[in-house]
């Protein structure tokens, strides 16, 4: 059995009626003695989570109100660093199910990397999520991450390189995973790092509401001149699968269209500010991978009869692009 010290804390925010994804993540994290605390930020939850959880180690936010994944891990981690029996913060999605002793794993792996406690942090690998596993196995991460001047993605000018990248990985065979690798920046699910890195980077920014303020947060890790190390024998399971995930490609449709709601206005207009601050390289590059991106979905909001979506996308990017954060009206959607 791995002998470590050092407590950890772990935070979660959960919503709506998610007890029996939430319960699961729970019960596996009880079962490590390295935590010490579980911060459990109830985003005004349709049940009574106060009934389900009454064990020691929890404490409970109960919000009146959903304040998004970003307020929620504000309040949450802001807890966990005022907390004296707390030395690491691991967040935690309410349905990332780690697997059996992965924290006690995260604390050694964290005492074995080099840099301080202000400027590193680990993040499990959460197997779903394709282009971790492609980084996990040696591919670059900037072949997805920080991609210059792209707009939702695209970049006209690397379609020929994407399309090589794409015959590669189809006669690549499957190699091992590394032991760690460097990542720009992560989800909030499955991050782990010492509560000293608060006092560098900060805390997260409610204005993103909901999406991408993960990658906004973690990113200021490596802007702050730390790193974020992927571990690959870290795993996570995500019970619930995340938006898009599982949607089937048809002719003439774009998820963005067709799956059109509250998460994906957030999500596009979170990105386009996020993108506009970090990889914009050349404004006028960006422009025509705008215009062209955009005229696309034109065309096919009008084959798909999506042409309301599409005007509320314009209208997301537009936001984003303006720095326009914040809740958004419910109209937008």
């Amino acid at each position: 059995m791995t002998i470590v010290s050092g407590k950890v804390c772990v935070v979660t925010v959960t919503y709506g009626q998610r007890w029996l994804v939430l319960k699961q993540v729970i019960d596996r994290v009880l079962l490590s003695n390295c935590v010490s605390r579980i911060v459990v930020v109830d985003n005004n939850s349709t049940y009574r989570i106060a009934e389900h959880l009454k064990d020691d180690k929890i404490t409970i936010i109960t919000n009146t109100e959903n304040l998004g994944s970003a307020g929620g891990y504000k309040l949450g981690i802001e807890l966990a660093i005022n907390d004296s029996e707390c030395d690491y913060i691991w967040l935690l999605d309410d349905d990332n199910l780690p697997e059996i002793n992965v924290v006690e794993k995260l604390v050694d792996k964290y005492r074995e990397l080099p840099g301080k406690s202000e400027s590193k942090a680990l993040f499990c690998l959460r197997e779903d999520r394709v282009q971790h596993v492609r980084i996990a196995q040696g591919e670059n991460p900037l072949r997805y991450y920080l991609v210059p001047d792209n707009f939702l993605g695209f970049n006209v000018f690397r379609i020929f390189h994407n399309q090589i990248y794409k015959l590669r990985d189809k006669l690549r065979k499957p190699t091992k995973f590394k032991p760690y690798v460097k990542m720009p920046y992560v989800p909030y699910g499955g991050l782990f790092f010492h509560k000293n890195l608060i006092s560098i980077i900060g805390l997260p920014d409610k204005r993103f509401f909901l999406y991408v303020d993960d990658s906004e947060f973690s990113y200021r890790i490596t802007q702050n001149c730390g790193n974020i190390w992927l571990i690959p024998a870290c795993k996570v399971i995500d019970i619930d699968k995340s938006q898009g995930i599982g949607y089937k490609r048809k002719l003439f449709h774009s998820h963005l269209l067709d799956e059109w709601n509250f998460r994906i206005y957030y999500h596009v207009r979170n990105r386009m500010y996020f993108y506009s601050k970090v990889s914009i390289k050349n404004n006028i590059v960006f422009q025509i991978n705008k215009i062209l991106y955009l005229a696309y979905l034109q065309v096919i909001s009008v084959l798909s009869g999506k042409q309301n979506a599409y005007k509320k996308l314009k209208v997301a990017v537009n936001d984003g692009l303006n720095g326009n954060l914040g809740e958004a009206n419910p109209e937008k959607f």
